[in-house]
């Protein structure tokens, strides 16, 4: 994987988790705690996640095939979303069902020492692991907002890996919250108060990554800046007049297949319309880099078969005959 992918951000939250989920299952044998047991598994199913997002990063460097001719790159996405899947079912539901176990049935937090402790050190791995996390963003997210970086990034697993830490820290929180008023009240309710609420945000933060990488599986155009570099670079050159249409497709974070109908001469010759489309390609390339796969149709121009076709957000379709 690239930069954008966040590799050195993944492997951190990786260990860090392995080591946190080792200590928290330790302390859950020690105390009894239901926040504990829940907090082990959020770790082992975040281990998990990790993983899965760096199978997704080696499988999508796969080279295309003929059943595949534009590669593996979505398989990152696909990945990314069975994250969201996992965090979901693994995560999420068995910490409701333990806290609510825990709430019918509560017994008293058994030597809070090693509660304490686990949490502290869980809660210093995972701030750790967080701010890897965000000075791999800090790079890549161009002084956008965090909400903003979330739902524009076309590589998954950096706001995947933000959205995870963020959420264990905060269930560490809950965690604490529940044992720490456990062991204050003396009532093993509170210890499911906390199981409960870690696993309502889980579910939360799984719904989000959910609706995000869904969207980048079902297929995202380029991003606005981006579409207007390529229709300026396509439009730079005296060889194309104008861009009628433009559809762009991610066929993966670092590959982006552009499609557009440019308006040509009608006196150029068969041999000056290849020169041009071989110059504009070479012009959006240069532009957008990552416009690695482009399909350029020359045309004659035509205000009413062209109105409202220049963008991927318009609601016009592009023209089936020539305009």
């Amino acid at each position: 994987m690239s930069a954008g992918g966040g590799t050195k951000a993944i492997i951190a939250a990786l260990a860090a988790n392995l080591a946190i989920a080792a200590a928290k299952f330790v302390a859950f044998l020690f105390t009894g705690s239901s926040s504990m047991v829940a907090e082990s598994v959020h770790s082992v199913a975040d281990s998990g996640n990790q993983a899965l997002l760096l199978l997704g990063g080696k499988r999508a460097e796969r080279k295309r095939t003929r059943e595949h001719p534009f590669g593996y790159g979505r398989e990152r996405y696909f990945y990314s979303f069975v994250v969201a899947v996992v965090l979901f079912t693994v995560g999420a539901l068995f910490s409701i069902y333990e806290g609510v176990h825990k709430l019918t049935d509560p017994h008293p937090v058994e030597t809070p020492g090693w509660a304490f402790g686990v949490l502290i050190f869980a809660i210093a791995a995972e701030a750790y692991s967080f701010r890897t996390a965000i000075q791999e963003a800090n790079a890549v997210r161009n002084g956008r907002s965090w909400v903003e970086f979330v739902r524009r990034a076309k590589a998954p697993e950096l706001p995947v890996v933000l959205l995870e830490d963020l959420g264990a820290l905060l269930g560490l929180i809950f965690a604490l919250f529940g044992v720490t008023m456990a062991v204050i009240t003396g009532n093993g309710v509170w210890d499911g108060v906390g199981t409960v609420m870690i696993g309502v945000l889980l579910g939360i933060i799984a719904v989000i990554l959910a609706m995000e990488t869904k969207s980048l599986l079902i297929g995202e155009g380029a991003n606005p800046e981006d579409e207007q570099r390529i229709i300026a670079a396509l439009e730079a050159g005296e060889d194309v007049a104008r861009v009628i249409h433009l559809r762009t497709l991610h066929l993966g974070p670092e590959e982006l297949l552009v499609a557009a109908k440019i308006a040509i001469d009608h006196d150029d010759t068969a041999a000056e319309v290849a020169a041009a489309i071989d110059a504009a390609e070479q012009r959006v390339r240069a532009a957008v880099p990552i416009a690695r796969v482009i399909y350029l149709e020359p045309d004659l121009y035509r205000e009413d078969k062209a109105a409202g076709g220049r963008g991927a957000g318009s609601s016009a379709a592009p023209a089936d005959h020539h305009a």
